[in-house]
């Protein structure tokens, strides 16, 4: 764990998961000796551009997010698959009850029961929100559809052949 590794991700994230295992080590204050990267093929991770006192905060972050994906943990094994980050987007918006709460109301399109409205309307707010909230990811997944199954990037019309 240190703030000089590559950004975690979900998709590595479901790597770690899947096994057979790792072990992280934690800093303290100034980090690792340079040596041990040196001498060991050893991975660096941040959890994001931030600097804490010791790695076990982020280390808790990463087993955390490793457990929920073991099977049984979340329950069924769907119970992540819609969660943010899994398809390049933020999560859409929850709602609970009371339908009304100071004046707000859960949209009408959750309450109709039309899973096929339901789903539109939950993809289209994860696009915005994703959109609006974190235009960094916005611009990947775009950029991920616009590329065909093989990598190579398409080129648009305006950029000539």
């Amino acid at each position: 764990m240190t703030p000089r590794g590559k950004p975690i991700t979900q998709a590595r994230i479901r790597e770690l998961a899947a096994g057979p295992g790792v072990i992280i080590l934690c800093g303290r204050f100034e980090g690792f000796d340079e040596r041990i990267f040196a001498g060991r093929d050893v991975e660096e991770v941040s959890v994001g551009d931030i600097v804490l006192s010791g790695g076990e905060c982020a280390a808790l972050m990463v087993l955390d997010a490793c457990i929920r994906l073991l099977p049984g943990v979340m329950g069924a094994p769907s119970s992540g698959a819609e969660e943010s980050f899994e398809d390049g987007l933020l999560e859409y918006p929850h709602y609970t009850r009371p339908v009304e709460w100071e004046g707000r109301a859960i949209p009408e399109v959750l309450r109709s029961g039309d899973h096929a409205k339901i789903a539109a309307w939950r993809k289209r707010q994860a696009e915005d929100d994703t959109r609006l909230r974190r235009p960094d990811l916005w611009e990947r997944h775009v950029g991920a559809r616009d590329r065909p199954a093989s990598g190579a990037r398409r080129k648009h019309r305006d950029q000539g052949s």
